[in-house]
């Protein structure tokens, strides 16, 4: 546990959608002070010039992600980087005794010869990956308490698996037969320039990538092998929306039980004093706008006794329980904080 009144945090690579969404958090966060923000692409650039909305909220200039007094002065560090980039940051965090958070890929997976596969890149040593922590808080929350490297889950994988993860423990799936559909808005492509994210491009279209190995994959197979206690293969399906940020997952499964009482009590059970989830009721779905700029996810259920098939829609803002919103959900576990403190409830709407 921190003992400070107030927990110094440093951004590194924080001019991307996901460092600005922390920083917009962040600065609203009443145990924390944000003292250090770092940028390869916009070293010595005044914060407010490049998000102008941050204007006499945040007086920051950005520093290089590679100065040193980035680590030194926090309490905690959040590196918001491209998978590839986070290791040498978490290792030097790591030595001065600070705690990490990487928004990152890098600590995901934890075979590295999986990492190295799907992600093209060398990644973490074994000895690394030991001290990181998988920091989906609904599951591992006890010992995301306990750590000091914490590797956020992935927007994908953070609806899929909050979605099936109770069924799955509970042995009520046919864990072979699990197809992911999912929809995201292009902000969970980032801010960098690329024709793909251009306005003309996205808009009035809806497109599917990433088939037949999206990096996702193996993550979701992961956390899910490991809950059921048998291997799993998903079919994972990514899509493009012309929606600035939201995320929707509808999942198809097969159950074991057809009583649409023993799924509602399953969840209830797992999610029911969760502060970042929601239930609806069977037949009752959530749609993206309702948890816009909030930490929640929201899930809703269909049991077709027709097909002998459940369907699971599970919904997140994927810059906030996706990304940020989740990066502090640990944080305030990590530094023995309220767990909800600082993080939004209440969407943003129209």
């Amino acid at each position: 546990m921190v003992n400070r009144a107030m927990i110094k945090a440093s951004i590194i690579g924080a001019t991307g959608y996901t460092g600005q969404e922390l920083v917009r958090m962040l600065t609203q966060h009443p145990a924390v002070e944000v003292v250090g923000l770092g940028s390869q692409s916009y070293a010595g650039k005044k914060y407010v010039d490049i998000y102008p909305h941050f204007r006499q909220i945040v007086d920051l200039t950005c520093r290089d992600s590679n100065d040193s007094e980035l680590i030194e002065q926090a309490d905690v560090v959040f590196l918001a980087l491209p998978h590839g980039l986070s290791v040498p940051y978490a290792e030097k965090c790591l030595a001065y005794g600070k705690k990490v958070i990487d928004l990152g890929a890098d600590f995901r997976l934890k075979n590295p010869e999986v990492y190295s596969t799907w992600y093209q890149k060398t990644g973490p040593t074994e000895e690394l990956l030991r001290q990181a922590v998988y920091g989906l808080s609904e599951i591992n929350r006890d010992l995301i308490k306990k750590t000091n490297l914490v590797a956020n889950p992935g927007c994908y994988p953070t609806t899929a698996i909050l979605a099936l993860y109770p069924l799955l423990k509970e042995k009520l799936l046919d864990p072979s037969w699990i197809i992911i559909d999912s929809k995201s808005g292009v902000s969970g492509a980032g801010r960098s320039a690329q024709v793909s994210s251009l306005f003309s491009e996205v808009n009035e279209d809806f497109k599917a990538y990433g088939l037949p190995h999206h990096r996702h994959v193996p993550e979701i197979e992961q956390e899910l092998t490991e809950v059921a206690g048998v291997e799993i293969k998903v079919s994972f399906t990514p899509h493009l929306v012309p929606l600035t940020r939201g995320m929707m997952s509808t999942i198809y499964t097969v159950p074991y039980t057809f009583a649409v009482d023993e799924i509602e009590a399953v969840y209830q059970d797992y999610y029911g004093q969760e502060p970042f989830v929601r239930l609806y009721p069977q037949g009752q779905f959530p749609h993206t706008k309702w948890v816009q700029g909030t930490n929640f996810c929201d899930l809703g259920f269909s049991l077709d006794q027709r097909t002998g098939r459940l369907v699971i829609i599970s919904v997140i803002d994927n810059l906030t329980k996706g990304a940020s919103g989740q990066a502090i959900q640990n944080m305030n576990l990590m530094c023995g904080l309220e767990e909800t403190m600082g993080l939004p409830t209440v969407a943003q709407y129209p």
